[in-house]
């Protein structure tokens, strides 16, 4: 007579490859929050710099104006010759109306260009938040589907680029400009791309 098997009685191999996963899970974890240190996202590596600034061309946003002038698209000729801060921003994005006061401010910097690059917004929406804080964009590309910031390399919005004037990527700020981070960093960096090659 046989006797029944038991759940105990199940090789000790089959229940190490149904706990296989969690054992990947928990080691992948423990090297992303190593790797990232005190988890602050603006530390967050970017492949981009030091490259050129992505080739996309993006249309401008509809109805937006400047001293009764349409503002133009995003046509990556903008970079050539001048430094740009280039800002993927959103009306729906929280985070970006804490800095669009302070980004305002940094468009009054005539040494530089400002770029906004509106992410996955609708027109009428960008334009009342344009509206709300001030345009300080010369240029407003959107980019509906949001392949043109996935070129960019963005994780999420907001996130701040500074352009060299040969059109290559220096510096890269994931999250808000804040203001800690705009006089310890984002100057800084402004400075540092005004003096290359001037």
């Amino acid at each position: 007579m046989s006797t029944p098997t038991t759940s105990n009685d199940a090789p000790r191999s089959s229940r190490w490859l149904m706990a296989l996963p969690l054992v990947v899970f928990a080691a992948l974890a423990a090297i992303f929050w190593f790797r990232l240190g005190d988890g602050d996202p603006s530390r967050l590596p970017s492949a981009l710099i030091g490259h050129p600034a992505p080739q996309t061309r993006l249309p401008p946003l509809e109805g937006l104006a400047n001293g009764g002038a349409p503002v133009p698209g995003l046509d990556p000729s903008v970079f050539k010759g001048k430094v740009s801060l280039v800002n993927v921003w959103a009306s729906w994005c929280v985070p970006c109306h804490d800095e669009a006061p302070l980004l305002t401010e940094l468009g009054h910097d005539k040494r530089l260009q400002v770029v906004g690059i509106n992410y996955k917004d609708s027109a009428e929406n960008a334009r009342r938040f344009l509206g709300r804080y001030g345009n300080p964009f010369g240029v407003v590309g959107v980019d509906a589907n949001g392949r043109a910031s996935i070129e960019w390399g963005v994780y999420g919005v907001p996130e701040t680029f500074i352009v060299g004037r040969e059109g290559t990527i220096l510096y890269k700020l994931v999250g808000p400009v804040t203001p800690d981070n705009i006089n310890t960093t984002l100057r800084a960096e402004i400075d540092k791309a005004l003096k290359a090659g001037s």
